[in-house]
Order: C-alpha cells, then sequence, then structure tokens
C-alpha cells in the first residue's frame, strides 16, 4: 500500500498485469466497479500537491488516504489531501499502517483522533494496513489485531477494512478465518480474473491489482483499486447517496 515498503515478496508477483497499469489501465471484471487509488506522502513528488479534480475528471471515485502509521508518524499530506479531496467529489479512505510491536491500543487512538471520524459525507470506512508481524507469533498478532480493531470500532462507529495481501495472510496470520466480518481489502497483482482471497472470506471488497498505475494528477507510480459490486452499493457504503453510484 505505502509504495516503498512492499516486501520483496509481493513485488515478486507483480506479473503481466503491473505491465498493463504502467499504461494506466486496470483488469476488468464482472464484479469491478468504482476505481481510485491509494496515496501517502510517497505520492507528492518534490513536495507537489495531487490534483484531485484531475484524479475525479479521469473516472476515480475513491482514494485511500494514508493517515497514521504506528505511535508517532502522521502523513504531514492527509489534511490537505481530504479537504482537496472532498472539494473534487472523490470518496475518502484512510489507513493506519500497523506496527504490531507497539501496543494497539494508542494507535488505534493516533488514527482515530489524526482522521477526526469517518461518518461524515464521503467517508469509507477505516481501514487497517496490516503487512508486517512486527516479530509477533500468528497467536499474539490475531489477539493484537483484534484489539485494535475493536479500538478503532469503538473510537470511530463504524467496522473497519482490513487490507492485507495472501501470503502474508496464511503465514503471519495463520490463514485465520476469525476476521471474516470485516470488509477485505485485498492486494493481488498476479493479473488474475479475480484475487486470491485467504482467511475463508466470502469474497473481497476492494482489490489493490497493481502498485505501479498511472493516474492524472498523481506524480509517480500509484496503487490502484477495485471496489466489488456484489458489497452492495458504492454510493450508500461511501456515505456518498446524494452523489448516486455512478
Amino acid at each position: 500500500m505505502d509504495t516503498k515498503r512492499w516486501s520483496s515478496t509481493v513485488r515478486r508477483s507483480c506479473t503481466a498485469l503491473s505491465l498493463v497499469a504502467l499504461a494506466g489501465f486496470v483488469p476488468v471484471t464482472a464484479q469491478a466497479g468504482p476505481s481510485g487509488p491509494d496515496v501517502s506522502s510517497w505520492q507528492h513528488v518534490d513536495g507537489r500537491m495531487i490534483d484531485w479534480h484531475a484524479v475525479r475528471a479521469a473516472g476515480h471515485q475513491f482514494a485511500m488516504v494514508k493517515a497514521t502509521e504506528g505511535l508517532h508518524y502522521v502523513n504531514p499530506y492527509f489534511v490537505p489531501d481530504s479537504l482537496l479531496m472532498r472539494t473534487a467529489g472523490v470518496a475518502r479512505g484512510t489507513y493506519h499502517f500497523a506496527r504490531p510491536e507497539l501496543p494497539p491500543e494508542p494507535q488505534a487512538a493516533l488514527y482515530a483522533a489524526t482522521v477526526l471520524g469517518q461518518n461524515g459525507p464521503l467517508d469509507l470506512p477505516p481501514v487497517l494496513d496490516l503487512e508486517t508481524s512486527g516479530g509477533l507469533p500468528p497467536d499474539a498478532l490475531i489477539d493484537w489485531t483484534q484489539r485494535y480493531l475493536n479500538t478503532v470500532q469503538a473510537l470511530t462507529g463504524r467496522a473497519p477494512i482490513i487490507y492485507t495481501y495472501p501470503n502474508f495472510w496464511k503465514t503471519a496470520m495463520a490463514d485465520t478465518s476469525l476476521f471474516t466480518r470485516y470488509p477485505l481489502w485485498i492486494a493481488d497483482y498476479r493479473g488474475e480474473a479475480e484475487p486470491e482471497v485467504p482467511g475463508n472470506w466470502p469474497t473481497w471488497t476492494f482489490w489493490q491489482t497493481t502498485d505501479r498505475g498511472s493516474i492524472p494528477g498523481i506524480g509517480g507510480a500509484t496503487d490502484l483499486n477495485l471496489y466489488n459490486t456484489t458489497q452492495g452499493d458504492f454510493a450508500r457504503f461511501a456515505n456518498m447517496p446524494s452523489f448516486g453510484s455512478s
């Protein structure tokens, strides 16, 4: 998700899909609906702001923005990105990059205080970006994850989305099926018609198809994502009923 932080395992999984994405294309499946990037400070090349009106004009209805990491990091571009996204009519998702070597409750509190809730117009549910174990064995990491999710839900009033990738979930989380009540955002760059879904989730809600996409208004490469329309009306999911679902 955070382009500079992807593990070599995930990068090696990039295939023909990444090459196609360099030209600005993403795979189309029967379930694919609205699309959008996810961004962090790395997409602000040389300190340049993202042109969110250009992102929306290119047809992207949402974006995920890194808010926080661990106990001390706040994305310096989070607030301006959030404001500009709203003026452009881009639904906002926000995520916390987990550092499981540190306690979960203070991380959830930092995230919730930074995003100021996730219940306004154009707000997607909160997201936990889980792609490192922090040295915890599976049982401890599962407990850490549940404690973080419980705290964020209590502070924001919405059930969080879990972001991960298949190999990490199958190994670091022992392919647990304890979290299937949370929406899944899965990263899978293999170029298949559907992503691999671990942990007995019945399906995916968001799919990160590549980390090498190109979108007008964003400098450099960015991740590209799709929403699964079988999970319900996107407008309702994103608190945007007045904007419709087209």
